[in-house]
């Protein structure tokens, strides 16, 4: 009988065994894991060596070699053809003035002391009426792009807009708000605002759907969403907006200050233009044009390329 009562007590496996095996397994796991480990350590340091080789900086002579000496050729090729063209007597010189007589219309006006006073009141009227329809323009880009009625019934409307020129605008302005300053901000916002809209909507049409599901996750919705989730996504396309709408508020501006002219609207860039054309000056007529080239360069350069740059290389896009 005391044989047949302790059979099964030893059949049954003991606790030792049972840890003994955990211990085995956690050691070989452990041996396993630096290995591994290690290998991918030492793919991300041939990555990173990779990625750290290629955004290096170039030489400073590299960079005049390909960004600055083809710009600076060719406006020298234009300067050349345009003298040639002038030696050559294509046209009267009342009509084809040479460079140098350009030259002197801008002198001349800068010794009168009214150039940087004209220049000013154009970009600083640009740049307000571009701030407000930045204000205006970016709900409204929003509401087109997240809400499907408003879509439907306002985005061909935007499009419309966008593709109508705004000179269009002046004659109806002129009537609403007369000979003011209301007049140039509303053609300003009219030809701004849906550029702005239309590359809002355009950037978060482009947006990873997993990217929204992920911000609705971790409980960004409503105005949080859109602040942290869905305008850092969509950045790429809205900065190319930005600088659309830029473009079209700068065309807008000149002109209205080319066809309203009053005395109470002071003298920018579109009316130098025009006091050239009333007076047959034509060098003071393609000086205008040039400063009006030279602005709208200037922003892009100063404002919109390094934004646009630094979101592209911060989207991975870009080296």
């Amino acid at each position: 009988m005391a044989s047949t009562e302790t059979q099964p007590t030893a059949s049954r496996p003991r606790p030792d065994d049972d840890e003994k095996a955990t211990s085995a397994a956690v050691t070989t796991a452990a041996r396993e894991t630096p290995a591994s480990g290690s290998d991918l350590a030492g793919l991300g340091a041939g990555l990173d060596a990779l990625d750290t080789h290629a955004t290096a900086r170039p030489a400073l002579r590299e960079v005049l070699r390909r960004k600055v000496l083809p710009p600076v050729l060719a406006v020298v090729l234009v300067l050349a053809l345009w003298q040639a063209a002038f030696a050559l007597g294509l046209k009267p010189d009342y009509q084809l003035p040479s460079p140098l007589m350009v030259w002197d219309a801008l002198a001349e006006e800068w010794y009168k002391g009214t150039i940087l006073g004209v220049v000013w009141q154009s970009v600083s009227r640009g740049a307000l009426g571009f701030g407000v329809a930045l204000v205006v323009g970016t709900p409204l880009g929003l509401l087109v792009a997240r809400v499907r009625p408003v879509r439907a019934a306002i985005g061909p409307i935007l499009s419309g807009l966008q593709s109508l020129p705004s000179v269009a605008w002046v004659p109806a302005a002129i009537i609403w708000f007369g000979l003011t300053n209301a007049t140039i901000y509303a053609v300003v916002l009219l030809g701004a605002v849906p550029s702005i809209a239309n590359g809002l909507v355009a950037g978060v049409d482009r947006i990873d759907p997993l990217h929204l599901r992920a911000g609705k996750v971790i409980g960004a919705r409503g105005l949080r969403g859109v602040r942290h989730v869905l305008l850092p996504a969509a950045l790429p396309g809205y900065v190319a907006g930005l600088k659309q709408g830029w473009a079209f508020s700068w065309r807008s501006l000149m002109a209205a200050e080319l066809i309203a002219t009053s005395p109470e609207l002071g003298v920018g860039l579109g009316r130098l233009l025009d006091t050239g054309r009333s007076y047959q000056d034509m060098p003071l007529v393609l000086g205008a044009i040039l400063l009006i080239l030279l602005v709208g360069i200037g922003i892009e350069l100063l404002v919109f390329a390094p934004v646009e740059r630094r979101v592209l290389r911060h989207r991975g896009l870009l080296r």
